[in-house]
């Protein structure tokens, strides 16, 4: 992309002029629905050069008769490049964390839960509950739709479920994304199974990180 170029070309430029420069680089992860990730999955290949794509999921979480699905991407890179997609996210109602890479060496165990709002609450209070030390360093919420379906399991004519989609949908499922410090490494495995029993999809950071 012409804008990012000419970032990155001023950042050169700095980095030619200041010996003591350094370029940073930084994750985010953006979560909403299909056609926000989709937006930004399509604007960091145009970036490629700079952004890379770590993963990006698809999640369908059953919840009794209905299919509630949405999407989530991890990216890493310029750090200049990677802000221009907080805006870009908020402004299609999507949720934003980013990880500086600082918080490598001040934060312990760094997790990142994704999920419905309301169980995203419940885990952390079942957290809290069992005396675990964490800290909440970053939270976002969506703030558009995300896309709930009736699951194949209701025997129901499709034009009967099309019709009863926009009044499932006119209940909006709010999103959360956590960037969360887990104080002491004996407690990681029961943060992980806390959330991953509720659904809740964890990324935890030592898997993800790496040197260049």
């Amino acid at each position: 992309m012409i804008e990012d170029n000419i970032r990155v070309l001023r950042q050169a430029a700095r980095v030619t002029t200041d010996s003591n420069y350094k370029i940073e680089k930084t994750w985010c992860v953006i979560a909403g629905n299909v056609d926000l990730v989709d937006e930004m999955a399509y604007k960091a290949i145009l970036s490629n050069a700079n952004i890379k794509i770590v993963f990006r999921e698809h999640v369908i979480l059953k919840d009794g008769n209905l299919d509630k699905k949405f999407d989530f991407i991890m990216l890493y890179g310029n750090a200049i490049i990677i802000n221009d997609f907080k805006d870009a996210t908020e402004q299609r109602g999507g949720a934003y964390v980013q990880i500086p890479r600082k918080y490598l060496s001040e934060e312990s165990n760094l997790m990142i839960f994704v999920g419905p709002d309301d169980v995203i609450k419940r885990v952390a209070s079942t957290i809290e509950k069992s005396k675990i030390p964490f800290t909440i360093l970053q939270k976002s919420q969506t703030t558009s739709f995300i896309d709930v379906d009736i699951n194949n399991e209701v025997r129901l004519p499709n034009f009967i479920k099309s019709a009863l989609k926009p009044f499932y949908n006119a209940n909006e499922v709010v999103l959360t994304t956590f960037v969360v410090s887990v104080k002491n490494d004996a407690d990681i495995g029961k943060v992980q199974s806390i959330a991953t029993s509720n659904k809740i999809f964890v990324i935890d950071f030592k898997d993800i990180v790496t040197e260049d």
